[in-house]
């Protein structure tokens, strides 16, 4: 697993054995966009993110809750919304 932090974003944090990272968009309906896309690939992968939105700001912390700390599961995801937000970010 240590090399999988070096495949994600650099803006994602590792805090208390957690990813969180945090994003800002235009708009509440480009936030709540990129949110249900998220959605779709966390019920494809089935591991889900906890996350807090406010308007345009979205903050995502990723973790596996029944193993109590990271596994590939998170790194997976974490990849997975780094190329989703490369797409809405050229919105």
């Amino acid at each position: 697993m240590d090399n999988s932090i070096k495949e994600i974003d650099k803006k994602w944090l590792l805090n208390n054995s957690k990813l969180t990272r945090k994003f800002e968009f235009k708009n509440f309906v480009l936030t709540f966009d990129f949110m249900t896309e998220i959605a779709k690939i966390a019920e494809e992968i089935k591991h889900h993110p906890s996350w807090t939105n406010t308007y345009n700001k979205l903050e995502i912390t990723l973790w596996t809750h029944d193993q109590g700390g990271l596994t590939e599961l998170d790194f997976k995801l974490a990849k997975r919304i780094d190329s989703l937000y490369s797409e809405f970010s050229k919105s």
